[in-house]
């Protein structure tokens, strides 16, 4: 069995964690400027409407009563690490997505036993880091994470064996793996509406509508997904990317997002005394097209302006401004431990 966890408005809860004044009101963590954007919003913003990647000034405008505090990445990844500890705790093969998302491998485990793991982490997440869980457990990677969003928040939810083409088939065919804004008008267009019409396609209109890709979407449909966790974290670089609720193509935005990746980067290294001399951005467009750029630093850093000088860099020769942007994230690499070196004129 696989179970996998996902941290409740994670930044939003931590602030809320934090400073009690804060509990029970419409929250979104920003930056101050009304061009900066939502990072996430807490539980009380969503019924108006607020959400991730939504640029400030919108979401104040449909919740004028919306409190903003400023992302503190110190504490996220203190809490995160909390969390991870409590997932590794027993010699558990875990694989990190982010600083609150991870998948659990339970290899000896029977869907009861699971369960009981289950509620025994989120227990603990409650109880020593004080935060709520959200989990999903299935025997398919896919299947656990679409289970865990199900019932949020600090919800559970079980896909049995053999249960899993029955949990999928009702659900919009945007939910499967894969399926992205770009493409979900033209499988629509096509008739397909639900996962469950993925799974019953024959071969012949399966390849008209998927391509070469058909079985594959046509396995995940039906439950089938044979990837197991990965739970190497052999670390040679650092990064951190946001994966937007729709897509962005306003550059504003995009240089925000860079700009608050820049700094998250930044207290990291200097938290591990860490410099690197390479710094690349990764841009996933609305078709799931991956773009890349990288550029190589004149010395080893880890100040948050010389990556944001970087990462803008990259971005100005992706040449993407414009665009649909699902996913943006920052990497630094080539880590060194070594000392800041100074330039010289002679």
């Amino acid at each position: 069995m696989i179970v996998h966890f996902d941290l409740d408005a994670f930044y939003a809860s931590v602030e809320q964690r934090d400073d009690p004044s804060l509990r029970g009101v419409p929250l979104a963590v920003s930056g101050r400027s009304r061009r900066s954007v939502v990072l996430t919003a807490s539980y009380e913003a969503r019924p108006f409407g607020v959400r991730s990647a939504m640029p400030l000034y919108r979401a104040l405008l449909l919740c004028p009563q919306l409190v903003t505090v400023p992302p503190t990445f110190t504490k996220y990844r203190a809490a995160s690490q909390e969390v991870f500890a409590i997932f590794e705790d027993g010699g558990n093969v875990v694989e990190g997505l982010s600083l609150d998302e991870a998948y659990v491998a339970l290899p000896d485990a029977d869907v009861a036993s699971a369960r009981a793991f289950a509620e025994h982490v989120r227990a603990r997440i409650r109880a020593e880091v004080g935060l709520t869980a959200s989990a999903g457990i299935s025997a398919a990677k896919m299947v656990a994470k679409i289970a865990s969003d199900m019932h949020k928040p600090d919800g559970l939810t079980v896909v049995e064996p053999g249960d899993e083409r029955t949990f999928l088939a009702p659900l919009p065919v945007g939910r499967l793996w894969g399926i992205g804004p770009k493409t979900l008008p033209r499988i629509q267009a096509a008739g397909i509406a639900t996962i469950g019409d993925v799974a019953a396609l024959e071969d012949e209109r399966l390849y008209a509508i998927f391509g070469r890709a058909g079985t594959f979407f046509r396995d995940l449909a039906r439950g089938i997904d044979e990837r197991e966790v990965d739970g190497t974290r052999e670390r040679k670089s650092i990064s951190t990317e946001e994966t937007f609720e729709y897509d962005v193509r306003d550059e504003a935005v995009i240089l925000d997002v860079l700009r608050r990746q820049a700094d998250e980067l930044a207290e990291d290294m200097q938290e591990k005394k860490l410099r690197g001399s390479t710094v690349g951005i990764k841009i996933k467009r609305a078709d799931f097209t991956v773009t890349g750029r990288q550029t190589t630093l004149a010395v080893p850093a880890n100040d948050a302006a010389t990556i944001l000088a970087a990462s803008t860099t990259c971005w100005a020769r992706a040449g993407l401004a414009g665009v649909p942007i699902r996913l943006l994230g920052t990497r630094i690499a080539a880590l060194t431990e070594e000392p800041e070196r100074e330039m010289r004129l002679f």
